[in-house]
Formats: C-alpha cells, sequence, structure tokens
C-alpha cells in the first residue's frame, strides 16, 4: 500500500485508532499506509522509512525551502527530523492504551549539511519504562557517511483515562 499524507485534521487518527494500537502497530501501520501521516515531513522534507521495535529510520533531504540566512540548513530542520525519529522510536515501545509526548530533546550539531545532500536520520531507545521513554539519534549523510548532528530526547508515555 502506498503511503498516505494527511491532508486536513480529519485525515489523522482519532484517539480511537491511535489507543487501539500499540505505538508500534501505529508506526508500522502509518509506514504501511494504512494510517495517514502528517504533513510535517512534507514541509520539512523528510520521511519515516524504516520502522522495528526501538528505532525509527526517517530519510530526508534538506533544500532551499529550509536554508537560514548564511545558505546553510537551518538549526531547526536538525531539531525536527531528530526529534521525529526519536520520538517515532519511543513510540515503538508505548502499549496499547497510552499515548506520549515528547517532554524535551537535544541537538548537537557536528557539521554543517549541505543542502541537497539526503541523509538519514535515526533513533535508537535506550530506556523506556512505564512513564518515561529515552531515546539517541543520529543524522549521517547517505553517501558520505559524516555525522551530521546526534540528539538525544526524554518523552513521557501516558495512560490514557
Amino acid at each position: 500500500m502506498a503511503r498516505r499524507i494527511a491532508e486536513n485534521l480529519n485525515d489523522l487518527a482519532d484517539q480511537d485508532m491511535l489507543l487501539s494500537r500499540s505505538g508500534l502497530e501505529f508506526m508500522q501501520d502509518m509506514l504501511a499506509g494504512r494510517i495517514a501521516g502528517p504533513p510535517i515531513g512534507v514541509t520539512m522534507g523528510f520521511r519515516p522509512i524504516i520502522v522495528e521495535d526501538g528505532c525509527v529510520i526517517f530519510a530526508g533531504t534538506p533544500d532551499f525551502s529550509v536554508a537560514n540566512p548564511m545558505r546553510g540548513v537551518h538549526g531547526g530542520w536538525y531539531g525536527a527530523i531528530l526529534d521525529s525519529c526519536m520520538a517515532c522510536a519511543v513510540m515503538t515501545r508505548v502499549p496499547r492504551g497510552a499515548y506520549y509526548t515528547t517532554l524535551e530533546y537535544k541537538v548537537n550539531i557536528t557539521r554543517a549539511i549541505p543542502l541537497e545532500t539526503e541523509v538519514r536520520a535515526t533513533g535508537t531507545v535506550s530506556h523506556s519504562g512505564r512513564s518515561t521513554g529515552v531515546a539517541t539519534g543520529e543524522v549521517r549523510g547517505v553517501e558520505d557517511g559524516k555525522l551530521y548532528a546526534t540528539g538525544s530526547t526524554t518523552c513521557m508515555i501516558m495512560a490514557a483515562g
């Protein structure tokens, strides 16, 4: 099935749909196109490509639309792709009947990504408990293998009710 992107709020999964699946099932359904994904990836130029238990990988190519005044990739782009892969990795550990939100995240930019450079952002869970999840992430160039940024996140996991 082809990947689907929500075009309005009604296209996004409602609370019942979200809570009826584990976070891993939800992410797998979104990747497979059974659930519409959020539009931020289209806006920012990235998308999930691999969803596994405790690990989510996004592919992205920053273009001119995310350039800063110095002709480089804006730091917010690094933050957006890292927050997405790390938080989605935590989501793969969220049990059915619960949901999560990012409490905080940190980004370390190690070098500038040249515009139009394809990268992979990998989020990996290092802790998933009853009320929190912690993950780390890295952004690497697909062709050059260079490390462009690292990150960490703490997410809060909450039972519906």
